[in-house]
């Protein structure tokens, strides 16, 4: 495999979104360059106070080091200890209005000598439901693996249920999407290019829709005890988090992903028949949305 056809088709991924984010939020993003003491480094690209997004980070990376870190070897344990290169565009976008999901993409590709694997997919965290801005992001995924493989769309659904669930909590982050990893076949590169390439297909038009409703205290509330989760999970179980501190990333670029506020109550519950119990009720568990 090319790192370099991946690199560059990666970086040109990231400005591509970044163009896009600037215009709907009218707002230019800070590009910030950096270099890993180890070797490699990358651009992140960060958004904040915005008038659509309270954050928003979309970061370009490409590392290299002697020994591959315990969270890239896990599912291949032959290789730890392997000098690896790791190439990937992450990015998380937090919304001010709580109508409006969160969004989370992330693709990679990682060498290790002669073995190399894709991963990546993405996800959206919604804070009130929305039936057809779930199925809308549902069928934008599947529409991107088909073009591909008709198989790959119920595998990696039931992956991203499976993954982005919160063990401790017994609930997923939000209303899943894709997700794969340690992804080795013929056409991996041309699936994943597939899924950077509908983001924001998949994603901006649920924004659109959503950003200009009209909310107060409450619900900003609710978001901020809901985004509580997400760091919850990136903290706790995501694999992207786990691999940048344990190869030495830059701390800020990794720990861009979480909100800028957030909230945590004791034992707090919905009211019945609230718009907030309806998230836990027909939103926060497994389903088939197309």
């Amino acid at each position: 495999m090319d790192s370099r056809a991946v690199h560059d088709y990666l970086a040109g991924l990231q400005e591509r979104i970044v163009a896009a984010l600037e215009i709907l939020d009218r707002k230019g993003f800070v590009r910030d360059s950096w270099q890993r003491a180890e070797g490699g480094g990358g651009t992140s690209c960060i958004l904040e106070d915005g008038q659509v997004f309270e954050r928003a980070g979309v970061n370009l990376s490409r590392v290299h080091g002697a020994r591959l870190p315990p969270s890239a070897s896990a599912a291949r344990p032959q290789l730890a200890g392997r000098a690896f290169e790791a190439i990937g565009v992450s990015l998380v976008l937090h919304p001010r209005n709580p109508y409006c999901p969160t969004v989370h993409m992330n693709v990679r590709f990682f060498s290790a000598g002669d073995i190399w694997w894709f991963g990546g997919g993405m996800d959206l965290t919604p804070y009130y439901g929305f039936e057809e801005d779930a199925r809308h992001f549902h069928a934008t995924c599947k529409n991107a693996l088909d073009a591909v493989g008709a198989d790959y769309y119920p595998r990696f659904k039931r992956w991203c249920d499976e993954y982005f669930y919160l063990r401790h909590r017994g609930e997923p982050r939000g209303v899943g999407g894709i997700f794969f990893d340690d992804l080795a076949e013929e056409r991996s590169f041309e699936l994943t290019k597939s899924v950077g390439d509908n983001f924001l297909a998949a994603y901006v038009p649920i924004l659109e829709r959503r950003k200009e409703f009209a909310f107060g205290a409450h619900e900003r509330s609710f978001q901020a005890y809901r985004r509580g989760r997400y760091v919850e999970f990136n903290l706790v179980y995501d694999r992207g988090t786990l691999f940048g501190l344990q190869s030495g990333g830059r701390t800020e670029s990794i720990l861009m992903s979480l909100p800028p506020r957030a909230d945590w109550r004791y034992d707090w519950k919905p009211e019945p028949g609230s718009a907030e119990e309806k998230l836990y009720t027909d939103f926060l568990k497994p389903r088939e949305w197309i």
